[in-house]
């Protein structure tokens, strides 16, 4: 096998070429105020919802809003790259797609696999967080289940509302992506006023001695926390003593919720899909990301300021609610359940759209089935890896927690993050040429400090996350082998040109 077969690129030119295909053609229907509120839509979830009381819990403390800003910045930088690579390639598949021109068929095939790890595995860990807040909502009425029945942590077996979910979801994406936007404006709207809620109503609960210390002073992390499997990999490396809290604390803290912020390279999987991509997908990203940032920090402090970090139950699958059942305020508790369970609903509604899109890129170069990339006749929408994706993601969340599932996407995704940020570099010194919507400024340091911030997010997971990825990634290698390479279309048309510039002239 040549070298050169494992690093061909797929130009921007044929990626273009390539929407215009009437079998796997996608509608332009996204305008700039669709594509903010599907990343405000999908990046309001579970790391407000679900996340922020086991990180403040376990790593944080009251910084927990410390640690938002960290991953916020990390993002921003990454961001910026993905900027720059939706408007100059606006086609669907985001990372996979940008590295395709860039790095090659073969990196192009781990970011394609490693973002159908975000995104699958995202929409899974999303159901589940829709299924703590249900059965908050539900106990005590008919509608309660089993606990073996509610959830696949601790003694629970199958959990069945994060299975329906899904397939609910998979039925409303085959519909459409303009009836999905929809759908997703009205409960955003929802999801902010919820979110707006639970700022003003809970500010008067506040007790600023909560906060104090701001930063808890490091400490040895409690019994059955030891063992490089369970610690962030960084203090393993290093050699340094087990410790949560503290500025370290802050960071690992960084390294969790930085699961909130997954939805703005969504955003540039509909690039194929927006009108005029090269100014609205800009827009979309950085309008979505400013929106949460601002929201995400404002909670964290509300939360930790009504409840001492140290009373908040990290396995709590419902944290917003049980802040302010503690405090007395019950109703709110059920409003903010509400909430949340539609809210959840758009999130994973929106990551799964993110990884159809991927796959159905990766189907139409062939890495993948090609009757994968078939379009609905009515809809126009990618409806048989939709189907895929749906029975898959209710498939994982019905049997997989939580927590496991948000630490495996945080690590897909900063991997992807390090790639565009790189691409970005790599893209502007072979390709001077090519139409930019949009440039980042000093963009060799915003991507060397991208990289740097995202690594070091990694670097903050602990171990046996690393394990999960890198064999995910290893069967991900398998198949590019066994499949991928040998029905590249990229590969395909190289060697018919090759047969055909050897073959000898007509006489």
């Amino acid at each position: 096998m040549a070298k050169s077969e494992l690093f061909r690129t797929k130009s921007v030119e044929q990626s273009m070429r390539d929407t215009d295909d009437p079998e796997t053609r996608l509608n332009r229907n996204l305008g700039a105020i669709d594509l903010v509120v599907f990343g405000v839509g999908v990046i309001i979830g579970a790391g407000i919802f679900v996340l922020t009381g086991r990180a403040a819990a376990t790593n944080a403390g009251p910084a927990i809003a410390i640690s938002f800003l960290v991953a916020a910045l990390a993002c921003g930088l990454a961001a910026l790259c993905y900027a720059e690579f939706a408007s100059t390639v606006p086609v669907a598949g985001s990372a996979y797609t940008f590295s395709y021109a860039t790095f090659g068929e073969l990196i192009a095939w781990t970011i394609g696999w490693d973002l159908v790890l975000e995104f699958t595995v995202g929409a899974a860990a999303l159901a589940s967080g829709f299924s703590s807040y249900w059965n908050n909502l539900v106990q005590g009425t008919f509608l309660e289940l089993p606990e073996h029945l509610r959830t696949a942590a601790g003694s629970g077996v199958v959990d069945i509302p994060a299975i329906v979910i899904s397939l609910i979801v998979m039925w409303i994406l085959v519909g459409g992506i303009k009836f999905s936007s929809r759908i997703n404006q009205v409960v955003v709207a929802i999801k902010i006023a919820v979110v707006m809620l639970v700022i003003i109503a809970g500010i008067k609960f506040i007790d600023t001695q909560n906060w104090s210390p701001f930063v808890p002073p490091s400490a040895s992390p409690e019994s059955g926390e030891s063992g490089w499997l369970k610690v962030p990999l960084i203090q393993t490396l290093l050699g340094l003593e087990p410790a949560v809290y503290g500025v370290a604390g802050v960071f690992a803290g960084a390294a969790i919720v930085f699961f909130a912020f997954i939805g703005f390279d969504v955003v540039a999987t509909t690039a194929e899909e927006t009108k005029n991509p090269q100014r609205n997908v800009p827009i979309g990203i950085f309008g979505s990301l400013a929106i949460v940032t601002l929201l995400y920090m404002a909670v964290s402090l509300v939360i930790t300021g009504m409840q001492n970090y140290q009373d908040i139950d990290p396995d709590d699958g419902a944290p917003l609610a049980t802040a302010f059942d503690a405090v007395g305020v019950t109703w709110m508790g059920d409003i903010i359940s509400v909430g949340a369970c539609i809210g959840l609903v758009v999130v994973v509604m929106i990551l799964m759209l993110g990884q159809t899109r991927v796959a159905f890129a990766m189907a139409r170069d062939g890495l993948l089935p090609r009757w994968l990339s078939a379009t609905h006749p009515k809809h126009r929408t990618p409806h048989r890896i939709t189907y895929v994706t749906g029975i898959a993601v209710a498939a994982i969340s019905g049997f997989v927690d939580l927590s496991t599932l948000a630490d495996l996407v945080n690590i897909g995704t900063l991997f992807a993050f390090v790639l565009v940020s790189v691409g970005v570099v790599i893209l502007r010194r072979t390709r001077p040429d090519l139409t930019r919507g949009f440039t980042v400024p000093a963009a060799t340091a915003v991507a060397v400090l991208a990289v740097i911030a995202c690594v070091y997010l990694m670097l903050n997971l602990v171990g046996e996350t690393w394990v999960r990825f890198l064999v995910w990634m290893a069967l991900g290698f398998v198949v590019y082998f066994a499949y991928g390479r040998r029905h590249s279309l990229v590969g395909t048309r190289a060697a018919a040109r090759a047969a055909e510039e050897s073959s000898p002239p007509a006489p």
